[in-house]
């Protein structure tokens, strides 16, 4: 069962359970689409892996399976990481 973490690494957005703009990679470090982009071949930071769109979970599903609500968030956003340079402008 996917965790369904509540943000972005890079810059802390918001990533409902229905958001269409949230990626992955297989060990389900989380991305909004925003910052993905401004990753070098918009490849996880972390493990090099594919970031690929999360699926939707179900809204009837949500109450016996609860996205996480667990932050996680890199110390200093994906400065530096990203290709233009910057840091999330979020």
């Amino acid at each position: 069962m996917l965790d369904l973490r509540p943000n972005c690494e890079c810059c802390d957005r918001d990533l409902p359970p229905e958001a269409p703009d949230a990626y992955i990679c297989s060990f389900e470090c989380t991305f909004c689409a925003d910052c993905r982009a401004r990753l070098p071949g918009e490849r996880c930071p972390n493990c090099g892996g594919e970031l690929v769109r999360r699926p939707i979970r179900p809204a009837s599903k949500l109450a016996a399976n609860p996205p996480s609500t667990t932050r996680i968030v890199k110390p200093d956003g994906c400065a530096g990481l990203f290709r233009d340079g910057g840091a999330a402008a979020f």
